[in-house]
This record gives structure tokens, C-alpha cells and sequence, in this order.
């Protein structure tokens, strides 16, 4: 979902690619940054920047659960427990601008053991996000559930063509080359943008 630098090229976020899904007159603000947990972005003020500028009858998309697994202090909390709770300030924060939030679950990394079957690396934060959704009355988008299907319908080999891997000398941002299965590529981040807008259909929110 996350914004990236030009020198990160062609690594992409899909919110960058959700304006090709959804009605032209809607602004896509994408302020994803790539690495943090649901706690680090409020921590460093990110949140605080979003309710500042966020209007009535906005949508608020709040994707997080990738990091929210990493060990360090910065970025850790428990998928049933703190997970919750930092969600909550996003979701109570919308509602008292009078935005609609949101909940996405991770994208499903393209991880897959021997026998070619896709290893769930999220552990219970797609759940945990699920469940909050269900108490708080919230639209949730199972975007992990969703790109695990179009993974494994992918196989191991062609799933590689949404992510970044790149060979020695095939791209200047990355001369060594690079195999990345958590980072999409322009095209992937494209694909996993219309899975979310498939969902959204769905849930027939009213965006636009």
C-alpha cells in the first residue's frame, strides 16, 4: 500500500495504483509508509497528520498487521491484544470526523515451502483484524485471503511477476539484482489494487 521513493523503482504499493478501480471523481491521498506497524505510525505522528486533514464522509483504508509482528519495541504488539487497541484509535478517530474506516488485512506474502504450497506467514493479525471488524461494525477487506487465492492459482513460478525480482544488471536501482516476496512491482501493485476494488464492489461501499 505504501508510497516509495524513484529509487526504489519499479518497487510499488497498491494504493498508489486504487485510482484505475474506482470512480475518477475520488482523490486518493496515499499516506502509507512502508515498514510500520500499526503502533509506529501513530507513534511517529503519522495518524495525527491524517485526522488533521481528513474530512466528513471520507473513507479512512487502514491496512496493517505486516510489522505489527517484528520483535522490536518500536513496532510489536499482540495480535489480540494491542493489535486491537491501536487499531481502535484509527477507527474512533474516523468516526469522529465523520469518515468511514475501513479495515484491510496484509498482503499475503509470497512465500511457498517445498511442495509448493503458500505458507501463511501473518499468523492470527488477518483473524484478530476480522474479529475487530465484526465488533466495531466495520467494512472489513480480507486482502490477505484474497492474494493468497491469486498466488497459489499463480503457482510458485508465475507469482514472482508481481513482486520485485529483478536479475544482476536488469535494473539500475538494484545493479546486484533482487528477491523480494513481500515488495510488489508496478504490475503486482496494479493487480492487488483490483482485488481491493473488486472488494470494495463487494461491500458496495459508497466511494465517489
Amino acid at each position: 500500500m505504501a508510497n516509495y521513493s524513484i529509487e526504489s523503482s519499479p518497487m510499488q504499493g497498491w494504493g498508489n495504483k486504487l485510482h484505475l478501480f474506482i470512480p475518477h471523481s475520488v482523490l486518493v491521498v496515499n499516506k502509507a509508509t512502508n515498514g510500520r506497524s500499526s503502533k509506529s505510525f501513530i507513534d511517529e505522528g503519522r495518524l495525527e497528520e491524517i485526522l488533521g486533514i481528513i474530512k466528513n464522509g471520507d473513507y479512512l483504508f487502514i491496512q496493517f498487521g505486516h510489522n505489527d509482528s517484528k520483535v522490536d519495541t518500536e513496532r510489536h504488539t499482540s495480535p489480540w491484544g494491542t493489535f486491537h487497541q491501536y487499531l481502535l484509535k484509527y477507527i474512533d478517530g474516523a468516526r469522529a470526523k465523520g469518515a468511514h474506516p475501513v479495515l484491510i488485512s496484509p498482503l499475503c506474502r509470497r512465500q511457498f515451502d517445498v511442495d509448493g504450497l503458500l505458507l501463511n506467514t501473518h499468523g492470527d493479525y488477518p483473524r484478530s483484524m476480522e474479529a475487530l471488524a465484526v465488533q466495531e461494525k466495520v467494512p472489513f477487506i480480507d486482502l490477505c485471503g484474497r492474494s493468497a487465492v491469486a498466488f497459489k492459482e499463480m503457482g510458485n513460478t508465475k507469482s514472482k511477476e508481481w513482486f520485485t525480482w529483478l536479475r544482476a544488471g536488469e535494473h539500475p536501482n538494484y545493479p546486484e539484482g533482487i528477491e523480494d516476496n513481500t515488495h510488489l512491482n508496478e504490475q503486482g501493485a496494479e493487480e492487488v489494487a483490483r482485488l481491493v476494488g473488486d472488494a470494495i464492489i463487494k461491500l458496495k461501499l459508497e466511494i465517489g
